[in-house]
């Protein structure tokens, strides 16, 4: 399918929906480009020399090449001059040799990169040269078939100033390089394995790398690199650990090796995402590249193995194999964000600390994806439609659709999981495909599986948007010995989709008795008991278990290890979730059993059946909660996030009717009580976890100091209530002398959240310390535009951070660390009555949206839930974001989220 383009680049135009039914293959392959650069910030020329034939499978008819603000100097087909014309943005050649033999087209077009805003195509920062393709990035640079299913071996020559542009780097293996006449030099790459236009790219710049030799299982020799601005370089020594670790993992967890002589990834700070995965020429923001103890917090050193190992991944689940169309893009994003989670798994060793990572996981989805399938933005994990791509790079495309592949694993096996992906790549590698040739790999493979068995219902993730809901009762019947389970299913329409077919969702379970000893599961039918945690399948709208041999009523524990993206909805009793908060052997149910008690909790207190301030946690759970933090055989990180309450954003999804004041006041109320309640176990806590002697990233060191971290915080909200100086002071103590900067900012985080007098002078001493650190200038930043609101102090705060002199709108990353913090992170602050954020959001999206459309939509999506209102934030909110619709020069990407946000 080609889709169709604004009448201008400004955006300006009627925005039309591209549709997964309308897709046709293209009319045209493109066999091999030949493109030759000269770079220049002003004018850059680009001759693109391309060999392409008919495809025979669709009638003849023009060929139509997209491009956006590019100049064209010359269209030449087979050495000759030929006739040509514009329909809109696209170049549309209709003379063309018949049949389906080759013939040569050459292109040759100028582009200005140092005006490109958009931070895609080829732009220029801080003088450097940087390319960002997907997903419709490439027409930026020359007139092409921009999608993904048509893939072409690709030789690329750059030619540039050598003061200027020491090193130029392309896709592939440098087969050729050296000087030009007037101090200008050339470097020649040829990527030998096909690939589609929007794994391009191209970096030129005064770079300098961190360079690793390594001998991959086969025996061969790769050479690995990491280029960064100099003066960087002694910040890459984790990203190439991480890249080493990656490239040991996915051959020895899967069978996939490093396919090319050299692997680059460089860094670049004015980027619209966090890295991207071109073949072999990996770029990526600075912040998931640069770290080092002084600079770096620990969640920074885990997000660089993170994204590191994902973007290395998609060298196979995403290069190698590509998605056949943009609708498609799970295919490789779910794929290798599953990937990367179970390298990170992996990676932490323990069984603890891989549950850490889990539980960490799944509070992204459900903090982020959850209100996106409840929103208008709601989409299948296989979207039908789009207006602008751009904007379906969301967390159900990635983080929903991981979750569709771990269930496959889930139903197959680990080792099932591992023959169906290498079934996968011996029938596909080296196309274009879907996500149900990725299904159908992993169940031929597994024959036998329930998967395989339930194939064409399983795909139903792909193609009905929403979570859906499984409800759970249970009877005990004494006399029989038995208890009876029932699990529903159901899921809410969204936008396009007002029915939903029942799901496949795997629900791992087990039972414990009231003092939480685990029980043997035997299933009414069966012969003999069983482990004491089993898988079932729920197919229908409702199954009814029946287990036997049970001498008391047993305590369910349903969704162990959140075996599927659902809600469940179970009544359980606080003695219920005591239980499980205290013995249940899976660490995620176990978690989840202090979240719905804070949940409830704070429920009825926001409601008005329960107390709005003062002691707003009954007495039993502050207990339990001071158990956990007192347990001496659970690891720390696993204590800090029990003792996390819900987030304010995660309260809000459970209710009907949201008043974003009261919750917050709500959750500020409970977290000074536990505060205050636990004054010495946080104390004990601090003084048990402050030392991890020298610095390392490793799990058990980083949960000790996340800890500690969070016990400095609750002592000194408890200070701020008490009077108390001590612990302010310690707070500022720690700050001044911490020797890494994980403990340095949970001090300074200590401070500026409790509202402390010693908060001012630690940010003045921060920024004066780091000023020349962009990416910890970023903490400094969003730390404050994300700190509770004290009488409607942070928009006043904000508006001033903007004025700061380090603060620029056109770099992504500072924009985020301000605007994205306030309106998208903070909502006690954001959500103000007098509709001053609401205000204040709707400047900002409209002035991103002529520099940035990309990052403008993303901050568009703040409002999403705006129909969950109470009033008078509701009418409020509407006005705010109807008064963005109205802009005449709306781009596609936000006007494509307004419209859907307003729709009825």
């Amino acid at each position: 399918m080609l889709p169709s383009h604004n009448a201008d680049a400004s955006g300006a135009g009627p925005a039309t929906a591209i549709r997964r039914e309308d897709y046709t293959a293209p009319a045209y392959w493109i066999d091999s480009v030949e493109l030759t650069f000269d770079l220049d910030p002003a004018k850059t020329r680009v001759l693109n020399r391309m060999t392409l034939r008919r495809n025979p499978d669709v009638a003849e008819q023009p060929l139509k090449l997209d491009g956006e603000d590019l100049n064209l100097a010359r269209v030449l087909v087979n050495g000759q001059g030929t006739s040509f014309k514009m329909e809109g943005t696209r170049l549309v050649l209709e003379n063309l040799p018949t049949g389906t033999d080759a013939f040569a087209l050459e292109i040759f077009t100028t582009c200005c990169p140092a005006k490109n805003t958009h931070l895609m195509g080829l732009y220029v920062s801080q003088g450097t040269f940087f390319t960002q393709c997907e997903a419709e990035g490439f027409r930026r640079i020359t007139y092409f078939l921009d999608r993904p299913d048509v893939m072409a071996s690709y030789t690329v020559t750059l030619r540039a100033n050598k003061a200027q542009y020491p090193v130029l780097l392309s896709n592939g293996n440098l087969v050729e390089s050296g000087d030009l006449d007037e101090g200008r030099h050339f470097a020649k790459w040829v990527d030998p394995h096909k690939k589609p236009c929007y794994l391009f790219a191209l970096v030129a710049g005064k770079l300098v790398a961190r360079e690793q030799k390594i001998r991959a299982r086969a025996g061969t020799d790769h050479l690995l690199q990491v280029y960064v601005r100099p003066g960087d370089l002694g910040k890459t020594e984790h990203a190439m650990n991480s890249l080493m670790a990656s490239v040991a993992w996915d051959e020895a967890r899967f069978g996939l090796p490093l396919d090319l002589e050299r692997f680059m990834i460089v860094a670049t700070s004015d980027f619209n995402m966090g890295a991207m995965e071109n073949k072999g020429l990996n770029i990526f923001n600075t912040k998931y590249v640069l770290a080092s103890e002084s600079t770096a917090t620990d969640v920074d050193f885990a997000n660089i193995e993170s994204v590191v190992g994902h973007e290395y991944f998609h060298n196979w689940t995403g290069n190698r194999v590509t998605s056949r169309y943009w609708f498609q893009q799970s295919l490789k994003e779910g794929l290798t964000v599953f990937r990367d989670q179970e390298f990170s798994q992996d990676l932490a060793g323990s069984p603890s600390a891989r549950a850490v990572k889990r539980i960490e996981d799944v509070r992204v989805l459900r903090t982020a994806q959850f209100p996106e399938d409840a929103g208008p933005m709601a989409h299948p994990v296989r979207p039908d439609s789009y207006i602008e791509i751009n904007n379906f790079y969301t967390v159900t495309i990635y983080e929903k659709g991981a979750e569709v592949v771990r269930m496959m694993h889930t139903l197959v096996g680990r080792e099932g999981f591992a023959q169906g992906m290498k079934l996968y790549f011996e029938r596909h590698d080296g196309q274009a495909v879907t996500c149900d040739d990725f299904a159908q790999a992993i169940a031929d493979a597994n024959p036998q599986s329930d998967l395989a068995r339930l194939l064409p219902q399983f795909k139903r993730w792909y193609s009905q948007a929403g979570t859906p809901r499984v409800k759970a009762t249970g009877s005990y019947d004494a006399a029989a010995r038995s208890y009876t389970l029932t699990l529903s299913q159901s899921c809410a329409p969204t936008p396009g989709q007002a029915e939903k077919l029942p799901f496949v969702i795997p629900v791992n379970l087990g039972l414990l008795t009231l003092d939480g000893a685990a029980l043997p599961l035997q299933l009414q039918g069966e012969d003999a008991a069983s482990a004491p945690s089993r898988t079932v399948v729920l197919t229908e709208a409702s199954q009814t278990l029946v287990f036997t041999g049970l001498d008391a009523a047993p305590v369910p524990s349903l969704l162990r290890d959140f075996s599927a993206p659902v809600v469940l909805d179970i009544d359980y009793s606080d003695e219920q979730l005591l239980t499980l908060l205290a013995n249940d052997p899976d660490a995620f149910n176990r978690w989840e059993a202090g979240q719905r008690l804070a949940l409830r909790t704070s429920i009825h207190a926001i409601t008005g059946s329960g107390p709005s301030s003062g002691d707003i946690l009954p007495a039993a759970v502050v207990d339990a909660l001071r158990g956990v933090l007192r347990n001496p055989v659970l690891d720390a990180a696993f204590k800090e996030l029990v003792l996390t309450l819900p987030s304010e954003t995660y309260i809000a999804e459970q209710l009907d009717v949201v008043d974003p004041q009261r919750i917050h006041a709500v959750r500020e109320a409970m977290r000074e009580q536990l505060a205050l309640a636990l004054k010495a176990d946080w104390e004990w806590a601090w003084d048990q976890n402050q030392d991890t002697g020298g610095y390392s990233p490793d799990p058990v060191s980083s949960g000790r100091r996340s800890l500690s971290g969070m016990a400095l915080h609750m002592l000194c909200i408890a200070a701020q209530r008490t009077g108390d100086e001590v612990w302010p002071g310690k707070a500022y103590q720690r700050f001044k002398v911490a020797s890494n900067m994980t403990d340095r900012f949970n001090a300074l985080t200590a401070l500026v959240a409790s509202g402390s007098v010693h908060a001012a002078p630690a940010l003045a001493r921060f920024h004066a310390l780091f000023k020349d650190e962009p990416l910890v200038i970023d903490k400094w930043f969003a730390l404050q535009a994300g700190a509770p609101d004290k009488g409607g102090n942070v928009l006043p705060a904000v508006r001033q951070l903007m004025q700061h002199p380090d603060f620029s709108l056109k770099n992504p990353n500072r924009a985020r660390s301000v605007i994205f913090s306030y309106c998208s992170a903070n909502p006690g602050a954001f959500h103000r009555t007098d509709a001053a954020g609401y205000v204040f959001w709707s400047d900002r999206v409209i002035e991103l949206d002529a520099i940035n459309p990309q990052v403008a939509a993303r901050l568009a999506r703040a409002l999403d839930r705006w129909k969950k209102l109470a009033e008078p934030w509701r009418t409020a909110a509407r006005e705010a974001i109807a008064r963005v619709a109205t802009r005449p020069d709306l781009s596609n990407d936000v006007r494509e989220v307004v419209t859907r946000a307003l729709a009825d």
